[in-house]
């Protein structure tokens, strides 16, 4: 399956193939990278690249997907083909609301970054959520200007709720 995945300011293409051995071939920009992935729990796993190994816990679900390592949270946009294509059947309306910025989880807002009309980048922090005293650092998922943040200082927001919508 091929995925789009958003880090370090650009997007990158990642393909992961299981292996009728159960091992996994993984290819990023088409490039082969050499991976080993051990499955602790459907959330859990173990996973090596190449000479780095990484504990990894998953939370959610595409298109952002919370990823905690090393005890730091991040969340990443991935998308798959599939859902590439459907946001393209969908029309471009659709794909304009699919980059607001949703809460993760249901927190407090306890840092705001952006302001209306506000140029952003993809994986540009937007605000930091707080839920069960870990900070969560929450980044917009493509290039856009702000049109409104929904969120407020102090404020409570609820999973899925948009915090920041773009034009």
């Amino acid at each position: 399956m091929r995925y789009f995945v958003q880090a370090a300011g650009r997007e990158h293409e990642v393909e992961i193939v299981l292996q009728p051995d159960g091992s996994v071939a993984a290819s990023v920009g088409g490039r082969p990278v050499a991976v080993d992935v051990v499955s602790f729990s459907d959330r859990e796993l173990s996973v090596r690249i190449g000479a780095r190994v990484l504990d990894l816990t998953i939370e959610g679900s595409g298109p952002m997907l919370g990823v905690v390592a090393s005890g730091t949270r991040t969340y990443v946009p991935v998308e798959s083909e599939r859902m590439r294509a459907a946001a393209r059947a969908r029309g471009p309306e659709s794909a304009a609301k699919s980059r607001d910025v949703r809460a993760p989880m249901p927190g407090r807002v306890i840092k705001i970054f952006v302001a209306e009309g506000e140029s952003v980048v993809a994986g540009q922090p937007v605000m930091i959520v707080e839920a069960m005293k870990m900070e969560n650092e929450v980044k917009a998922r493509g290039v856009g200007v702000v049109a409104k943040v929904h969120a407020v200082l102090g404020g409570t927001v609820e999973a899925n709720a948009v915090l920041v919508s773009f034009t």
